[in-house]
C-alpha cells in the first residue's frame, strides 16, 4: 500500500497549451476552488488575505478586483497552489491524490518526457495593449505591500524573468523578487548561483547591458517550471511543453528578442546595467523571516510593457512555512530527489519529502528499507547534498519503512524513539547555504560566507540489533487504513 493515505481519484482535467491563465482559472472555478473578494485594497488587506489562506492547508484561490486607486477591472489573484488538486490540475496528473503518491506519481510522468521546443507565433493575447518608451508606467497596477516590513511594493513574487545566454543562446526562465520603485524602474534580486544571476553576471563581465523580460502573471505550469530546478541548459519553455505535450506559444520580443509568452497577462523587456543599481530590499523571504536587509543591486530599465485587457497580476508572496510556495515545491522537490537517489545507486528507497515547515528545503526525510550496514548513512549523505536538497538545507532524516516520510509526527516519533543523540547525529560543516540564510550572522554574511551546517539523523532501527528492536504497538499501516474507511463516521463533526 502507499504510505499515505490516498483518497479516490478522480479524472485528469484537459487544459489546452494555449488556454493560459484564464482557462485554469475556469477550471478551477468549476471545481469549487475559487473566491473572488471586491474592494480590498493593497495595503494592507491583500496580503492580509493571502496569507490567511497560503497558512491553511487545502485552502481556495482568491482573484480581486474593484481595487481602490486603480482601474476595477485590474486584479490581483493569490493562492493558486494551496491545493494539492491544482497542483495536479497544472501537472496534468489525476485529482485526489495524497501528497507522497501525487509526488510519486509526478516522478514517473517526467520519465520519458520529451523536451519540446516553444512555437513563434507573430501576435498573441499578451499584445493587446502595448506601451513604450516615456509612457510606460509600472504605478498602474496594483501592486500589494505583501509582509508589513517590505521596503515597498513587489510586483514579482507570482513571476517569472526570461533571459538568455550570451554564449549559447540558452533561455532561462527563473522566479525571483521584483520591486517597484517608480513609472519604468524595477529592482530584482537573484541569489548567488541561480541561472538568472549567471546570464547577467555574463553580460557585466563583457561590459554589456543585459536583455531581460519580466512576466508578472502566465500560464500556471509556465510559472512551476520558472521554480523547479530543470537541468543546466534546458529552457523551462521546452520543459513546460513537454509536460503539456505541445508547444509553448511565444512572441519575439519587440526591444530585446527574447521570447515572451503569447498568452501571458503582464509582460516588460528592458535592460539591466552594472552601472545603474539602487538599494534593494529588505522583503519577507521564504524562511519566514527579512533573511537580509538592503543592498545595492542591478535594476531594469523598463522599455516597453504589454498587458492583456482587465489583466491579473499574479502574487505568490513568501511567508512563514508552509506556505503556498512550500506546498507546491515539496510536490516537486520531493520527486528530484527520489529520481536523484535512484541516479546515485541507493538500492530500496521506499519514499522522500522535502516538508513544508522547511520551506521544501531545509528539512529533508527519506525513508528506506534497510538492506546492509552503512545503508542508512549512505543515503543521508547523498541526500543531503543532492541538487534538490543542498541549497539552505539543514536537517536530512532517514526513517524505515514503516514511517511516511511526509508526516511529520510520524518522523518525529521515529527520531524520538529509534535515534540516540551520541551516535545518531552527523555534522556536516560549510555546506551550500544563502545571503537570505538567518543563521548566518552579519559579519560572516559581510565576508560572503554563506555556508551552513547540516544535521544528518539516521532514524532508523539500528542495523546491528534491528530484529530484536520493540515491536510497535499498533496495527499495520494497510489495517488502519481499512479502519478508518470502516469507522469514518466516528470522526464527523
Amino acid at each position: 500500500m502507499a504510505l499515505t493515505e490516498q483518497r479516490a481519484s478522480a479524472a485528469i482535467p484537459e487544459l489546452s497549451a494555449a488556454g493560459g491563465l484564464r482557462e485554469w482559472l475556469q477550471v478551477v472555478e468549476g471545481m469549487g476552488q475559487l473566491r473572488h473578494v471586491s474592494g480590498a485594497n493593497i495595503d494592507p488587506e491583500i496580503g492580509e488575505v493571502a496569507d490567511l489562506l497560503q497558512h491553511a492547508a487545502q485552502s481556495p484561490v482568491a482573484i480581486f478586483d474593484n481595487i481602490p486607486g486603480h482601474n476595477p477591472n485590474f486584479r490581483v489573484l493569490v493562492n493558486s497552489f494551496g491545493h494539492t488538486d491544482r497542483v495536479a490540475l497544472t501537472l496534468g496528473l489525476p485529482l485526489g491524490l495524497g501528497k507522497v503518491a501525487l509526488s510519486d506519481a509526478w516522478r514517473k510522468k517526467i520519465h520519458g518526457l520529451k523536451n519540446t521546443p516553444p512555437r513563434f507565433v507573430k501576435d498573441g493575447p499578451i499584445m493587446e495593449n502595448v506601451v513604450r518608451g516615456d509612457a510606460v508606467d509600472m504605478t498602474i497596477f496594483p501592486t500589494p505591500k505583501w509582509h508589513p516590513l517590505d521596503v515597498g511594493p513587489y510586483i514579482g513574487t507570482g513571476s517569472f524573468d526570461i533571459t538568455r545566454d550570451p554564449d549559447d543562446g540558452w533561455v532561462n526562465l527563473g522566479t525571483y523578487r521584483v520591486m517597484v520603485y517608480d513609472r519604468n524602474t524595477l529592482g530584482y534580486y537573484i541569489s548567488p548561483g541561480k541561472h538568472g544571476r549567471m546570464h547577467r553576471q555574463k553580460y557585466f563581465e563583457r561590459g554589456e547591458r543585459c536583455p531581460v523580460a519580466m512576466v508578472f502573471g502566465a500560464d500556471p505550469l509556465q510559472f512551476l517550471a520558472a521554480c523547479t530546478e530543470i537541468p543546466l541548459g534546458v529552457s523551462e519553455y521546452e520543459w513546460a511543453g513537454a509536460v503539456r505535450h505541445a508547444p509553448v506559444d511565444v512572441i519575439e520580443g519587440p526591444i530585446t528578442g527574447l521570447p515572451i509568452p503569447a498568452n501571458a497577462e503582464i509582460v516588460v523587456e528592458g535592460y539591466a546595467s552594472a552601472d545603474d543599481m539602487r538599494p534593494e530590499g529588505p522583503f519577507g523571504e521564504w524562511t519566514g523571516y527579512y533573511g537580509s536587509g538592503s543592498r545595492k543591486e542591478p535594476v531594469l530599465k523598463v522599455e516597453a510593457l504589454y498587458y492583456r485587457n482587465d489583466p491579473i497580476l499574479v502574487g505568490v508572496p513568501p511567508a512563514q512555512p508552509p506556505d503556498e510556495i512550500a506546498r507546491y515545491r515539496a510536490v516537486l522537490r520531493s520527486a528530484l530527489l527520489r529520481d536523484e537517489l535512484d541516479r546515485f545507486g541507493v538500492p530500496d528507497v521506499v519514499g522522500a519529502w522535502q516538508h513544508e515547515v522547511g520551506g521544501s528545503r531545509s528539512f529533508t526525510v527519506v525513508s528506506i528499507k534497510q538492506r546492509y550496514p552503512g545503508h542508512a548513512r549512505q543515503v543521508l549523505h547523498l541526500a543531503s547534498q543532492s541538487r534538490s536538497a543542498a541549497y539552505v538545507g539543514r536537517y536530512t532524516v532517514v526513517v524505515d519503512e514503516d514511517i511516511d516520510p511526509s508526516d511529520l509526527e510520524e518522523v518525529m516519533w521515529a527520531i524520538c524513539t529509534r535515534s540516540d543523540p551520541a551516535t545518531s547525529i552527523d555534522i556536516v560543516n560549510r555546506a551550500w547555504s544563502s545571503p537570505l540564510d538567518p543563521t548566518i550572522s552579519p559579519e560572516r554574511k559581510e565576508k560572503g560566507d554563506y555556508t551552513s551546517s547540516r544535521a544528518l539523523i539516521d532514524a532508523t532501527r539500528p542495523w546491528e540489533w534491528r530484529d530484536k528492536f520493540p515491536a510497535v504497538n499498533v496495527p499495520p499501516r494497510e489495517v488502519r487504513a481499512e479502519a478508518r474507511k470502516r469507522w469514518a463516521y466516528l470522526l464527523e463533526g
